[in-house]
C-alpha cells in the first residue's frame, strides 16, 4: 500500500502516523508547505515540500499544481490530509481519490465561524472526502454541522510501551505539572494562579511546567509576582522519548485547557498510561478521554480557584491519587493503545481500497 499525508510535517502526529505506517510495511511520503517542514523528522520520512508562491490562504490554490504532479508520480493508493482547513482545501482541489480528511481541532471549531468563505472552504473539503475521521465524538459532532457524511471517530492513542509507571523515589513534596505548549490556550496561566493558591496552603507542592512557546517569559514573571518562582521548574521543551520520565515526576498532572479545539488531550492520555491522576478542564474532547471521579476530575475552564480545589482534593488524599493512577492505567491500555489505534485506520483504508474507494 502506498499512502501520501498531506499535512504539517514538523507535527509530532504527523510523524507519528508516518513512522507507524513504515512499520507495517506501507510506502508513505508526508508533503507539507515549506513553513512547515520538519528536517528532523524528513530523517526517517521522505518528506516533498510544497512551495507557496502566494500570500495568505491564495497559497493553496497555487499549490494545486504542484501537489497534483505529485501524485500522479507516486500515485498513492490513499491520500491523507490532516486538518480540513489547509491541506484538506488543496487535497480537495487536487481531485485525487480516494481521499481521507481528518480533522483536528481549529479547523472545525473556528475557522469556519470567522467567515462565510471559511464555512464555504470547510463545507467543499468534507463534500470532496471519501472518507472524514475524527479523534473525538465530540469533535465528529461539531464536524456533522458541515456535512451530512458518516465520520469515523479514530482516537489517538499513546504507545503504552513507552508511556507507563516508572518506580518512584520516595520524596517529600507533592508536584503537580503539566506537558504543554505554553500559551493562554492551555490554560497554563491559571494553572500557575491555582498552584499559588494550593501552595500558600500547602508549602509542600511544586510546579513542574514541561514545554515552551511564545508566552513563557510571561508566566515566568508571574510566578514571580505570586512568590512561587522557587518551587516552579519551567524545563523547557523536552525530547519525546523523555516525556514519559517528566510525567512520572509529577504526582497530578493538569490540562485546564480553554478552548474546544482541544479536541482530543493526547497529554492527558498519556499522563493516565503513566499512572498519574489528572485534572481536566471541560472543553473539547477532555472530558471523552477521562472518566470523572475515577481516572481524574473534571472542572470548568477559566477557574483558577475550582482547578485549586480539584488539586487539593487530591493532594489531601493519596490513596484516591493511586486509585485513579491504577485506573488510568488501565482505561489507557482498553481504550488508547496507540497500535490498536492505528490499526484501526489502516483497516479503514483496506476496507475503502476494497470497495473500490473512487477513481484517480
Amino acid at each position: 500500500m502506498k499512502v501520501a499525508l498531506l499535512a504539517p510535517s514538523k507535527s509530532i502526529h504527523t510523524h507519528k502516523w508516518a513512522r507507524f505506517y513504515q512499520t507495517q510495511g506501507i510506502d508513505v511520503k508526508v508533503v507539507t508547505f515549506k513553513d512547515h517542514y520538519g528536517p528532523e523528522q524528513a530523517k526517517e520520512v521522505e518528506t516533498v515540500v510544497l512551495p507557496k508562491w502566494l500570500p495568505g490562504k491564495l497559497s493553496y490554490f497555487s499549490t494545486v499544481f504542484s501537489l497534483k504532479r505529485l501524485l500522479a508520480s507516486f500515485q498513492p493508493d490513499i491520500l491523507h490530509a490532516h486538518y480540513a482547513s489547509s491541506y484538506g482545501l488543496i487535497g480537495a482541489l487536487a481531485g485525487y481519490h480516494p481521499f481521507y480528511v481528518s480533522v483536528w481541532g481549529r479547523d472545525v471549531y473556528q475557522f469556519p465561524n470567522a467567515n462565510r468563505w471559511n464555512r464555504r472552504m470547510l463545507e467543499y473539503t468534507l463534500q470532496r472526502a471519501d472518507v472524514i475521521c475524527s479523534t473525538s465524538h465530540v469533535m465528529a459532532k461539531e464536524t456533522g454541522k458541515y456535512t451530512d457524511k458518516p465520520i469515523e471517530v479514530t482516537p489517538f492513542g499513546v504507545d503504552v510501551g513507552r508511556f507507563k509507571p516508572l518506580p518512584k523515589q520516595p520524596k517529600r513534596t507533592v508536584t503537580i505539572g503539566t506537558v504543554k505548549a505554553l500559551s493562554d490556550k492551555y490554560g497554563i496561566a491559571d494553572l500557575i494562579r491555582a498552584f499559588a493558591i494550593v501552595h500558600e496552603r500547602h508549602p509542600q507542592t511544586e510546579l513542574l511546567i514541561v514545554g515552551d512557546g511564545p508566552q513563557r517569559s510571561e508566566y515566568e514573571e508571574l510566578c514571580a509576582r505570586l512568590g512561587i518562582q522557587s518551587v516552579t521548574t519551567f524545563a523547557g521543551k523536552v525530547p519525546n522519548e523523555q516525556v514519559p520520565l517528566y510525567i512520572n515526576q509529577m504526582d497530578i498532572f493538569a490540562v485546564p485547557s480553554t478552548e474546544d479545539s482541544e479536541s482530543f488531550g493526547v497529554a492527558a492520555v498519556e499522563a493516565m498510561a503513566c499512572g498519574v491522576p489528572v485534572v481536566v478542564s471541560n472543553v473539547g474532547g477532555l472530558p471523552e478521554v477521562v472518566r470523572e471521579g475515577t481516572t481524574g476530575l473534571i472542572v470548568p475552564k477559566n477557574s483558577p480557584e475550582k482547578l485549586a480545589e480539584a488539586f487539593e482534593r487530591l493532594l489531601l488524599d493519596e490513596r484516591l491519587r493511586q486509585r485513579m493512577g491504577e485506573n488510568g492505567v488501565k482505561h489507557v491500555h482498553e481504550h488508547y493503545d496507540w497500535t490498536e489505534n492505528a490499526m484501526r485506520m489502516i483497516r479503514l483504508y483496506e476496507q475503502t481500497l476494497k470497495g473500490g474507494g473512487g477513481s484517480r
